[in-house]
């Protein structure tokens, strides 16, 4: 189950062409990564089948506009289903003398209400698990079970991964990156995630940046992208007065102006390590 952060802030036009631009990019990283998935839109919601989910959440968690996504158990939302879904899919995930709870989200017309969800489903819970002397704690569990129904099915998790959210890459138009250090790589980074998509002038010396966007373009020297909006340049406060805009002739953004230089070494040792399929919290 994806979920995407501001895109649902926008107007329902805007809302659903972001919708269709964050499922293209969805496809295109899991394209890149060899992963093979099938995809479908729902209410403010993606779903994603595949029997690779380990290296499908690896694919999708570098996809901009996704705010979190979780492997979640399906079932009809009828509450018997609920409960016995819940039921099993507990099992083996509550360990002896732990507390739960459950936390219900509903979605749609149906003949219950969402603490209905939560009280069944945990008694269901708690007598699959009794011969483990587990305990129901709702204020400081050791374990949250999620249960969301929307519609015609539920959907069973124990875990919010997160995405680093923003905007789908290209929604925002196209900016031209100048590169050649971590700081200049992080800069492009940090306008892919508002959307916009790079045209890279120079090397990427940080490795990272076609690995959050494979559609993205290198221009050759000397070549320009005509259709750019701005220039993005990863210049420090301190050397600041090194760059003259008035030799440019579209705006110029400074994304890591702001950052120490620990600040961008520790977001790039995150970034390289996700990147390359490492475990990252």
């Amino acid at each position: 189950m994806v979920r995407y952060s501001e895109i649902g802030l926008k107007s329902t036009p805007v809302r659903m062409r972001y919708e269709n631009q964050l499922r293209d990019s969805m496809l295109s990283m899991l394209a890149a990564d060899g992963v093979e998935a099938l995809i479908e839109k729902g209410d403010t919601r993606f779903y994603v089948k595949t029997s690779d989910i380990e290296g499908t959440i690896k694919s999708l968690r570098k996809v901009f506009g996704i705010g979190s996504l979780s492997v979640a158990e399906v079932t009809s939302s009828s509450m018997e289903d609920i409960c016995k879904g819940a039921a099993e899919y507990s099992v083996g995930r509550i360990s002896e003398g732990m507390s739960f709870a459950v936390k219900p989200r509903r979605e749609g017309t149906h003949p219950y209400r969402s603490t209905d969800v939560g009280r069944e489903a945990g008694s269901a819970i708690y007598g699959a698990n009794e011969h483990l002397n587990v305990s129901v704690n709702l204020t400081d569990p050791d374990k949250v079970f999620f249960i969301e129904v929307r519609e015609n099915k539920a959907y069973i998790f124990d875990e919010y991964i997160r995405g680093h959210g923003g905007l789908p890459v290209g929604t925002q138009g196209r900016v031209i990156a100048s590169l050649g250090d971590d700081r200049a790589s992080l800069s492009a980074w940090l306008m892919m995630k508002r959307g916009c998509r790079i045209a890279a002038k120079g090397k990427d010396t940080s490795g990272i940046l076609a690995h959050y966007d494979p559609d993205m373009k290198f221009l050759d020297e000397g070549e320009e992208d005509f259709r750019a909006l701005g220039y993005v340049l990863g210049t420090s406060l301190e050397n600041l007065n090194d760059v003259n805009v008035t030799d440019y002739d579209l705006p110029v953004y400074f994304p890591t102006i702001g950052m120490s230089d620990d600040k961008v070494r520790e977001m790039m040792d995150f970034l390289k390590k996700e990147s390359k399929g490492i475990k990252t919290q």
